[in-house]
């Protein structure tokens, strides 16, 4: 079994800054990609950032130089610093990652179960 588990997200004013983590952990040979996911209601799911196990990221075009994507392959986490959030950021944020419970299986995707973001004055 793979778990993750994200922090708790939060109310945010317009403007401001909040910091995501997620940590893996059960059955993992190894991780490759990691990333973040969101959702906002009544849209379909969308990519945020992704970086991959050499350390090259990936950005959605609304999040490019507001949001950070790192992380931690020691400790199986990935962050995402989320600054000069904006009323349209508001989504639940899912933890994505790519990884291999044994040396010679495929890379399957896992999901943490998500956690929701307000930017609202």
């Amino acid at each position: 079994q793979v778990q993750l588990v994200e922090s708790k997200g939060g109310l945010v004013q317009p403007g401001g800054s909040l910091r995501l983590s997620c940590a893996a952990s059960g059955s993992i040979f190894s991780i490759s990609t990691m990333g973040w996911y969101r959702q906002a209601p009544r849209k379909q799911r969308e990519l945020v950032a992704t970086i991959t196990s050499d350390g090259s990221t990936n950005y959605a075009d609304s999040v490019k130089g507001r949001f950070s994507i790192s992380r931690d392959s020691a400790k199986k986490m990935v962050y995402l610093q989320m600054n000069s959030l904006k009323p349209e950021d508001t989504a639940v944020y899912y933890c994505n990652i790519q990884a291999k419970r044994r040396y010679y299986t495929d890379d399957s995707d896992y999901w943490g179960q998500g956690t929701q973001v307000t930017v609202s004055s």
